[in-house]
């Protein structure tokens, strides 16, 4: 695929990134160690630096005018302003540089990611289903300012060169995969970029650019933060002139992530690899039990089925039976995010509040258990469906608790 026109006005003598090709290959090793040639101090824990601005260097010599210099976006330990570099951005950028694979930049929220890989690409047209509302509203922006035609991804052979194939796997709420080679043969044919956001199934579960992605996109909010304590977005790309374009476009818009959002995120990347594992692991016993009881097997068969009306999930993908097929390929684990849909809307908003573990929230990812009344958040939301985000907690305490809620709403009688 030809380079963006857009990204010619990057100044050449902008460096970017590379990941580290000197790290052990364990993703645990590199998340652990990936920045640790920016360390300034003997701190074992990287220190968190708030200053939003930096020291010339108190040699003259050492002084080059900002018409002369070259502008780099390379991690370093020299920083001018914090809308450009700072410490903590830094590290976490060689960190998500490593994890993904690519080179990596971080944003105040994933919507103010998305934001910016639009702004840089600019298309005609989006072929795009369902998925994040968020993002719809990106676009809602993007229609108001350039006319911007949506389509479905089932019309992506209308697009052109340019024009983008956004697709989000899993996708949110539902928990289920799309074919990224699939689409990515798509984009190959008519010159359009495939966009992906991979936010529900983030490395170790997924490695969208060997299926053919151009950009992808995460939520750092979401699994990369892990605690539901920072807002963040990430874009990575392996395409040089597009990042040098994002880079100085995110500079220039202010919608660099913040100091301390950055030291937290760099923090809860040390254990994510043990996090996202553990976690989509007991996301998939948990919907393995939902499944069987609902259609009458398993000891709790008469409590679940006269509450639970479907279940949805990657695992429950009737390409995932096939052990060679395209869904075992492109993930290995079947994300930590299910839907339950009950018999009844009135079932589904008094279900969380009998639950004692799962939290009522909005949101995902976290190392806490959530479920959310969908319609709390989505206005389009069907009434009875339920988003469920499995923690760290053990999976037969999450089915307890949901069993015991289920429980309570069948004593309840007809809602």
């Amino acid at each position: 695929m030809q380079s963006n026109p857009l990204a010619e006005t990057a100044p050449a003598s902008t460096s970017i990134p590379q990941p580290s090709s000197t790290l052990a290959a364990s993703l645990s090793t590199s998340l652990l160690h990936a920045d640790s040639h920016l360390n300034l101090s003997a701190d074992v824990a990287p220190p968190l630096h708030l200053s939003s601005t930096f020291q010339y260097s108190s040699d003259p010599s050492k002084l080059i005018p900002a018409k002369d210099a070259s502008l780099t976006f390379e991690p370093s330990t020299d920083h001018i302003y914090s809308r450009l570099t700072a410490p903590n951005g830094t590290r976490l950028e060689a960190l998500l540089t490593s994890l993904i694979g690519a080179p990596s930049l971080a944003y105040g929220s994933g919507l103010a990611a998305l934001f910016g890989a639009y702004a840089l690409l600019n298309p005609r047209k989006v072929a795009i289903t369902d998925g994040y509302h968020g993002a719809h509203a990106i676009l809602d922006i993007f229609k108001r300012l350039t006319h911007l035609e949506q389509i479905p991804l089932s019309r992506a052979d209308e697009l052109g060169h340019g024009d983008v194939i956004h697709l989000e796997t899993p996708l949110n709420p539902y928990g289920e995969a799309r074919n990224i080679a699939d689409y990515a043969l798509s984009a190959e044919k008519t010159g359009a970029v495939l966009l992906i956001d991979s936010t529900l199934a983030p490395p170790p579960l997924q490695d969208p650019f060997a299926q053919g992605a151009h950009i992808v996109m995460h939520s750092g909010t979401k699994y990369i933060g892990g605690h539901s304590d920072l807002l963040l977005g990430v874009l990575a790309t392996q395409n040089k002139d597009w990042f040098k374009q994002l880079a100085l476009d995110r500079m220039h818009t202010g919608s660099v992530a913040g100091s301390m959002e950055c030291w937290l995120a760099a923090r809860s990347l040390r254990t994510m690899e043990v996090r996202v594992t553990r976690q989509s692991e007991s996301a998939g016993a948990l919907v393995e039990w939902l499944e069987e009881a609902k259609n009458g097997n398993g000891p709790n068969e008469d409590v679940v089925g006269k509450v639970v009306a479907q279940v949805r999930h990657a695992s429950l993908q009737e390409a995932a039976k096939a052990e060679d097929g395209w869904l075992r390929q492109q993930m290995k684990g079947w994300g930590a995010l299910f839907a339950l849909n009950l018999k009844k809307g009135e079932m589904a908003k008094r279900l969380p509040s009998k639950l004692k573990l799962f939290m009522h929230a909005t949101s995902l990812g976290g190392v806490e258990s959530l479920i959310e009344w969908r319609a709390m958040s989505d206005e389009k939301a069907d009434p009875t469906m339920l988003r469920v985000s499995v923690g760290l907690e053990g999976w037969e305490d999450l089915r307890d608790d949901l069993l015991k809620g289920f429980e309570a709403l069948v004593e309840e009688g007809n809602l």
